[in-house]
């Protein structure tokens, strides 16, 4: 082993569990708290969706990191600033009474103003991050460590949807709701803290210049030509139409997921505690996840992206069904509900493996790098718009009707398959074609 991959080890695991937190905080942590503080349906939809947009523009600000500083100056930067964002959520949570049940109060304002810090933070580190690691490595070593990588993002989705949920349901018995989520952001300001100082201990500083990247495709061409060649691209219209659509459903069901799960029967809901939420969904959940997401990455290795594209279609769209099986049955089981999640989010690992390498086929080219920026923004796209609304929707129409419209909504998902243009070797072996 040389010495360069044996440093990597010190650094690659703690910066993508680093990188993997704050997202988790803004996507789903963030719904659960609010749920809990009496905020409505609509409006965390609403608020929470909103939190997608930084990810939904990022191309459109990677330059600056790139231009700007060194790719370690930025990591270290936004670790720091998800470090202060944590601790004034939990200095408001702990010093006042937030109940949102009659609408936004100053301290759910201040919440929320903090938790757009975290999420343009943690898009922010994203970028710096993934370049940190494309500048760090040669080839040889990122291959090595891509799985490195994968696991310990996953390691942080278990840690917030699974521990850090399960500790504000520990709390929450002892302190009171607004008080126990407040322990948890300063845990998660703590953790920050020590991920900063480590970084800065052990992340080798291995730019030396203030534009250390020049290589990248948005210092050659400039951000409207890489728009134009982008959507110049073969069959670009349905390309755009299947990134934005084909998690449709799962968009509308990924907000009102949590909110089901802990809403009283009487409201249509299961009526799980937060701690059980957090062992269904954010610890059995991911772990499927993870497993259908290794299990897809090996079919598609094996027999291409265009022979598995129809079964990983239907595996993340048909198991959505056991949300309208939960929501019709009067009153299920844990274990049974926690079967069930484990299903969707199993069939969703699988299918999702076909969605990221059909944006890998698209963003293919002399610009990938920044191709793969734009797609990856359609993607947060795709979720942010009808996720927006899923909470209305859901008001509108009840727990069992609104399941049954995210079943209704795989319909596009499956229409615009047969219209994709996809070369039958794409994904086999170690993806190259």
């Amino acid at each position: 082993m040389s010495d360069n991959t044996a440093k990597a080890w010190s650094w690659i695991p703690s910066l993508y569990f680093a990188e993997g937190i704050p997202y988790v905080v803004a996507m789903t942590i963030a719904v659960i708290m609010y749920k809990n503080l009496g905020m409505s349906n609509t409006d965390i939809a609403l608020h929470t969706s909103w939190l997608y947009l930084p990810w939904v523009i990022k191309p459109f600000w990677s330059p600056m990191v790139d231009l700007l500083r060194t790719k370690r100056w930025w990591v270290l930067a936004m670790q720091w600033l998800l470090a202060v964002a944590f601790a004034v959520i939990a200095l408001v949570l702990r010093s006042q009474d937030v109940d949102l049940h009659s609408g936004l109060t100053i301290g759910g304002r201040l919440t929320l103003a903090m938790l757009w810090v975290v999420a343009f933070a943690s898009a922010t580190h994203d970028i710096a991050a993934d370049g940190y690691y494309m500048l760090a490595l040669d080839e040889h070593q990122q291959s090595l460590f891509v799985g490195i990588r994968s696991t310990f993002y996953r390691i942080a989705s278990i840690t917030g949807q699974g521990l850090l949920v399960m500790l504000a349901g520990y709390l929450e018995t002892r302190l009171g709701v607004a008080k126990a989520w407040g322990g948890v952001f300063a845990t998660l300001a703590a953790l920050f803290t020590i991920l900063a100082f480590y970084h800065m201990a052990l992340m080798p500083q291995i730019e030396h210049t203030v534009r250390a990247y020049s290589n990248d495709d948005t210092s050659r061409g400039g951000l409207r030509q890489l728009l134009a060649d982008f959507m110049h691209k073969d069959n670009i219209v349905v390309a755009l139409l299947f990134m934005l659509l084909y998690r449709l459903s799962e968009a509308l069901l990924s907000k009102m997921s949590a909110p089901f799960m802990l809403d009283s029967p009487e409201a249509g809901g299961l009526g799980l505690t937060t701690a059980q939420v957090g062992m269904a969904y954010g610890t059995v959940g991911v772990i499927c996840l993870t497993a259908g997401g290794i299990i897809g990455g090996l079919c598609i290795a094996r027999h291409g992206l265009k022979a598995w594209m129809w079964p990983m279609a239907l595996a993340i769209t048909l198991p959505d069904i056991v949300y309208v099986i939960l929501a019709y049955m009067t009153e299920p089981s844990v274990t049974l509900i926690t079967t069930c999640v484990a299903i969707e989010q199993l069939g969703y690992g699988f299918g999702f493996s076909a969605y990221m390498m059909y944006l890998i086929y698209v963003a293919r080219g002399e610009h990938k790098t920044s191709h793969y920026a734009f797609c990856t923004g359609l993607m947060a796209l795709g979720m942010m718009l009808p996720g927006m609304a899923a909470g209305w929707l859901q008001t509108q129409l009840g727990y069992q009707h609104f399941f049954i419209l995210v079943m209704i909504c795989v319909i596009p998902t499956l229409a615009l398959i047969p219209l994709l243009n996809i070369d039958s070797d794409f994904g086999k072996n170690k993806g190259q074609n």
